[in-house]
């Protein structure tokens, strides 16, 4: 079979399917299967595949066509210009979340925090695939960074990716129920920022749900528990606890949940912000613990 003639029915099986963004699926998993970059694929359209590049290639789709993420399936998401390794056992990183780093890099860059004269201290609390830690350190060279998580096989996933990035060095992975580890040890009160990507999604929401998420995703890194502010009730109290006064707090929320979020924030904080992403919805909410 030609790879112009594969694509074309890669592309029908998954839109009688319904998958979303059927075209940029079959042509994804044509290039993991080949090897090749999508302008070799539309070049050399007559091509012939080998029979088993052929056969993986359409049993790949079958696994599509069920709602499997495409990551899944290939086992990569590229997130701040880093490709990441992700697995059933990690969310998966999305775009939304680069305002996340975004909010911690302007905030890291303020003159007053260069002119403490030393590394800056960030956690990542949920690292899931790592995304958020590994993109940090990325771009801040010096700084230490602690990436804690509840589940042992997602350490484990942005432990490799660590590795696979060169950063093994830069990052420590803490299992930890969000920041219980380090508030009850020696290193509460010393960190300058706590990010993190929640589980956000409440039960009312599951029906809302796209099935790639609903049916592979782990419930664990996008919620169904409660109204979905629950992780914050716990994470501001321990994120106030580990941060130093002046240290601010950074996490992603819902669609609809800024006003809730920001109101779970008490007197004990300031300069509370809300930061909209590409579509205008409010995305980002940081927060800074108030200096005596």
């Amino acid at each position: 079979m030609r790879v112009r003639e594969a694509l074309r029915q890669g592309f029908k099986t998954l839109l009688a399917h319904q998958t979303p963004s059927a075209g940029l699926a079959a042509e994804l998993l044509l290039m993991h299967v080949t090897g090749r970059d999508r302008g070799w694929i539309y070049a050399e359209g007559e091509v012939e595949l080998s029979a088993e590049q052929a056969d993986t290639y359409f049993r790949l789709i079958a696994q599509r066509a069920t709602g499997r993420p495409t990551q899944y399936i290939t086992g990569h998401q590229e997130f701040w210009g880093l490709d990441l390794e992700v697995t059933p056992d990690v969310l998966i990183p999305r775009p939304e979340t680069e305002h996340v780093l975004e909010a911690v890099l302007e905030l890291a860059r303020r003159p007053e925090r260069a002119a403490a004269g030393r590394p800056l201290r960030i956690v990542d609390v949920g690292t899931g695939s790592g995304c958020i830690a590994l993109a940090l350190a990325s771009e801040l060279a010096s700084a230490a960074i602690v990436a804690v998580d509840i589940s042992p096989p997602a350490l484990a996933v942005a432990a490799r990716n660590a590795a696979r990035l060169g950063m093994s060095g830069r990052i420590r992975f803490l299992e930890s129920d969000l920041l219980a580890s380090l508030v009850a040890s020696d290193e509460a009160g010393r960190f300058d920022f706590v990010v993190s990507n929640p589980p956000y999604v409440g039960r009312d929401e599951i029906g809302l749900l796209q099935r790639e998420v609903r049916d592979f995703e782990p419930p664990l890194a996008w919620g169904a528990a409660g109204e979905g502010d629950e992780v914050y009730r716990r994470l501001f109290p321990q994120a106030w606890q580990a941060l130093e006064a002046g240290g601010h707090v950074v996490v992603e929320v819902g669609y609809n949940m800024s006003d809730r979020v920001v109101a779970l924030l008490g007197p004990e904080w300031s300069e509370v912000g809300v930061r909209p992403d590409l579509a205008g919805i409010p995305r980002v909410v940081t927060a800074r613990k108030k200096i005596p």
